[in-house]
């Protein structure tokens, strides 16, 4: 999706995380990645509307930045803020270009960054900007489009997403994403291959680069049943990162 269409959807996007898919396995799995985050300062990058910028705040965090490269989703981001403080810090910039930060951070969280890149080189560029503004040995956790997920399987609509491939990109396939509200919003991503991941982090120089798969938790199990997840499981449209600087 364009910084444009982002800008178009503004607080909308905070819709999307009530979809099946993002409620359940990936806001779980991603808040379990994240770990014990009390006392830590934290950068949120693609923080979009601030969903998890603030539920990091909510785990603990003493100090939360939250970045994205759109003015709108900010600005959405600032106005949930403004109605509900919790003291989280929300900035406009593109992270390829982010300035090294005055005091550098305990942790960085990235939800759909990464497949934004246009190519190798850019996302190279964003690996090492989060590089940069860690201290040493500081974690880096990342969400983001699982690179083996087969299009032809199942459908995913009814867990509130559908994934049409639209040609191939530099880094992996384009692939049109339609997340099934009302209105449905549609946009465009990369789904870029493992070893371009793997490469970008560590030549931005993170190290113990590990693969992390999304698990559905057990109030996912209760309030829909096991057999409804089967085709989720066996075929997840998203995966996990884990790396240290």
């Amino acid at each position: 999706m364009s910084v444009q269409q982002y800008d178009e959807i503004g607080e909308t996007y905070e819709g999307f995380k009530s979809l099946p898919m993002a409620r359940y396995a990936e806001s779980a799995g991603f808040l379990a990645l994240l770990g014990d985050v009390r006392g830590r300062s934290v950068l949120d990058l693609a923080c979009g509307t601030g969903f998890y910028t603030r539920q990091i705040k909510r785990l603990g965090a003493a100090d939360v930045l939250g970045v994205d490269i759109s003015t709108e989703m900010v600005a959405a981001a600032r106005a949930i803020e403004e109605r509900a403080p919790l003291g989280v810090r929300y900035t406009v910039a593109d992270v390829a270009e982010l300035p090294v930060p005055e005091r550098a951070f305990d942790v960085a969280s990235a939800v759909y960054l990464l497949n934004y890149a246009e190519d190798a080189a850019a996302m190279e560029r964003m690996c090492r900007a989060v590089h940069r503004s860690l201290e040493p040995g500081a974690r880096f956790c990342v969400l983001t489009q699982a690179p083996d997920y087969r299009f032809d399987g199942p459908s995913m609509a009814k867990y509130g997403f559908t994934y049409e491939p639209v040609g191939e990109g530099p880094i992996g396939p384009r692939v049109r994403i339609t997340a099934l509200l009302d209105p449905p919003v549609e946009f465009v991503t990369s789904y870029p291959r493992r070893e371009v991941y793997e490469q970008s982090l560590h030549r931005a120089g993170f190290h113990d680069v590990t693969w992390v798969p999304l698990h559905v938790p057990e109030d996912g199990l209760r309030a829909l049943g096991a057999d409804y997840w089967a085709d989720f499981l066996a075929n997840p449209p998203l995966t996990m990162l884990h790396c240290r600087a």
